[in-house]
């Protein structure tokens, strides 16, 4: 876990100026690195006068372990679809009372019934992407259009695949017919198999730097999440991304408030100010993720607005699986993780 934000100028400024004897306003929220600018962050300190400290955490997997530890300090937490599902279905994150965001009306209609969160009882979507695979043109041959390309041995030593579990398991699946949300014990083993195969032509498991290298040509292609390539796209017209033809997946990320959450006031207050539409876009364009705020799209620079890395059409993403909830089945996909990264 790292801390990528803790208290802004602005804010200690807006803290020095409160008349003696005023509580001191906070928020701590636990979220994805490099999905909420630092400049969002500060311009909503400003704005309020509460003091935000902004904790990273780099899996779903990761996060949920920290909060189930217990006593973990924060209000707000930013998970995935499926964590979602996970940590409302333990208890983590507290039924959210919709009046006291005045801006949910912003959200897309799309993502307003989700299958994971129906009625966005738990969780308010606020961006979404794509996973995928990036290649650089100069050192393919001719158009990556399938997962397969992850497994040719002609690129041996030049593809790297997410350091993820269920981020690598995606390909593993669907490269065999299987749906990436696949429960079946017997699905998931030839999964492992076909991971545990490929696993001596990689150049490695790579969840960091991995859009740096597929924009120099160390690596000719990479799993990817779509918001994280964008920079290369944009400086390397080499650099493609592309959802695979066996499908791919669809991601949300969200904000909930937890369960033994301090400062629920300051955590409502947050939501209702990062959905209107002038914020979302802000956090669109200093990311390069698409936002669920609807009217948003329509205040992006035209190059962002129509960039098919960030909003693709909908004919792109209708084959593109729905990460969610596997259940007791996860335990089949920690197992065979274990074995793949012991193999050589």
């Amino acid at each position: 876990m790292t801390t990528r934000y803790k208290k802004s100028l602005l804010a200690a400024t807006a803290l020095a100026l409160m008349p003696l004897g005023a509580a001191a306003q906070e928020l701590n929220i636990f979220g994805w690195a490099d999905e909420m600018p630092d400049e969002v962050l500060a311009d909503f300190e400003a704005e309020t006068g509460i003091t935000v400290t902004f904790d990273t955490f780099d899996s779903n997997e990761s996060m949920i372990a920290r909060l189930e530890a217990g006593a973990s300090g924060y209000d707000l937490v930013n998970p995935s679809q499926y964590a979602v599902q996970i940590l409302a279905g333990r208890g983590l994150i507290a039924e959210l009372d919709h009046s006291r965001i005045d801006t949910i009306g912003n959200i897309g209609e799309s993502f307003t019934n989700v299958s994971y969160d129906p009625g966005n009882k738990y969780s308010i979507p606020y961006v979404w992407g794509t996973t995928g695979l990036a290649y650089n043109k100069s050192c393919v041959e001719g158009e990556i259009t399938s997962w397969s390309a992850l497994f040719d041995e002609k690129y041996a030593g030049r593809v790297y695949m997410l350091d993820n579990m269920l981020a690598a398991y995606i390909a593993g699946l669907q490269i065999n017919g299987f749906s990436a949300n696949s429960s079946n014990p017997d699905e998931i083993q030839k999964a492992t198999e076909t991971l545990i195969a490929q696993k001596p032509m990689l150049a490695g498991y790579n969840s960091t730097n991995f859009a740096d290298l597929v924009s120099s040509g160390e690596a000719c292609i990479v799993q990817s999440w779509s918001g994280s390539v964008l920079q290369a796209i944009e400086t390397n017209p080499d650099v493609v991304y592309v959802l695979p033809e066996e499908g791919g997946t669809m991601w949300i990320d969200g904000y909930s408030i937890l369960g033994d959450a301090t400062n629920v006031d300051e955590a409502y207050q947050f939501l209702s100010y990062i959905l209107r539409p002038e914020v979302a876009a802000k956090t669109t364009e200093l990311t390069k993720i698409a936002t669920s705020v609807l009217e948003a799209r329509a205040l992006l620079p035209e190059a962002i607005a129509s960039n098919s890395a960030i909003y693709p059409s909908d004919e792109t993403i209708a084959n593109a699986d729905f990460i969610l909830d596997v259940g007791d089945a996860m335990k089949f996909y920690q197992d065979g993780w274990t074995q793949v990264k012991a193999a050589q």
